[in-house]
């Protein structure tokens, strides 16, 4: 295991025991009330998640928010608990959004007013301290709560004429001939679209995710992290560009059968491995003129 791990030293569970916490058995009937409550929530949740490969990355987002706080944990233990009455407030304001979102049949109001409950309940029994120090494991629950349907359509269409563009403008000079008309690419053997599959959303949100998770396991430096986050969204770009300009030149100078079906899903895990290969290189690359001396930024 790589020596940049933040983990906190285990310590004896009595330990680190703060005997402000709450009781185990009120902790146990608030776990309770609020998964009853959101129990359909998360049901369609977890189902869109699995029949939605836009999304699929959800499924490992909770667990490493709970990886993280279980290894803070003793770090957690020893803060002064001040409980404020200020999260009841949030508590009241998270349930008014599921009620509005459960009104409205808007799934992402639901889902996101979860966060909320969670983030009131945390400031309502142990304070803002005890929420600032999982700040970081709470907003990265966000990834795993889809986009609303209005702001994904708003993404993926550019991304689409991104990747049409970039191809038209490559393919040329590999000696295929390119006419564009929007996110339609026409080549002399057939006209290929950059459909919403092939936008670049599904890798682009998934490798963000993963990119988070990267930089927190093996990076010190938060500058560093961010930086990463931030690379992976225009690797994840590149890497789509560069399958629709394979995409092409398999239409032009193999098959035009071979480029779609299996070989065509085959380049979309190719690319999201290479986009994978391409962030850890980009973290060498940094870490060779920023060397990591021990020291958070």
């Amino acid at each position: 295991m790589s020596h940049v791990l933040q983990a906190d030293q285990p310590s004896p569970l009595l330990s680190v025991v703060n005997p402000l916490w709450p009781p185990l058995w009120q902790t146990a009937l608030l776990a309770g009330l609020l998964f009853w409550l959101y129990l359909p929530t998360l049901t369609h949740l977890v189902a869109q998640w699995w029949h939605d490969p836009n999304f699929s990355h959800g499924f490992f987002v909770p667990p490493f928010s709970i990886f993280v706080v279980w290894q803070a944990r003793s770090r957690l233990a020893r803060l002064t608990l001040h409980p404020s009455w200020w999260g009841l407030l949030f508590v009241g304001f998270g349930l008014c959004v599921l009620i509005l979102g459960q009104m409205g049949a808007e799934l992402f109001l639901s889902r996101f007013s979860l966060l909320i409950v969670l983030a009131g309940l945390t400031v309502l029994f142990v304070g803002w301290s005890f929420f600032r120090a999982i700040l970081f494991p709470w907003a990265f629950l966000l990834l795993m709560i889809p986009i609303p349907a209005i702001i994904f359509n708003q993404i993926t269409f550019p991304l689409q004429l991104l990747a049409s563009k970039i191809a038209s403008t490559i393919l040329p000079w590999l000696g295929v001939p390119v006419l564009r008309e929007g996110n339609v690419i026409i080549l002399p053997a057939m006209a290929l679209e950059v459909a919403d599959a092939c936008s670049g959303i599904r890798s682009l949100m998934s490798l963000a995710a993963l990119a988070v998770i990267y930089g927190y396991l093996m990076e010190r430096k938060i500058a560093v992290r961010v930086l990463l986050a931030l690379a992976s969204l225009l690797i994840a770009v590149a890497a789509n560009s560069l399958r629709v300009v394979i995409t092409g030149l398999l239409v032009q100078y193999w098959d035009p059968d071979k480029a779609q079906g299996f070989f065509h899903e085959f380049q979309g895990w190719l690319m999201f491995v290479a986009s994978l290969l391409m962030l850890y290189l980009l973290h060498r690359l940094i870490r060779f003129f920023w060397p990591d001396e021990g020291a958070e930024s």
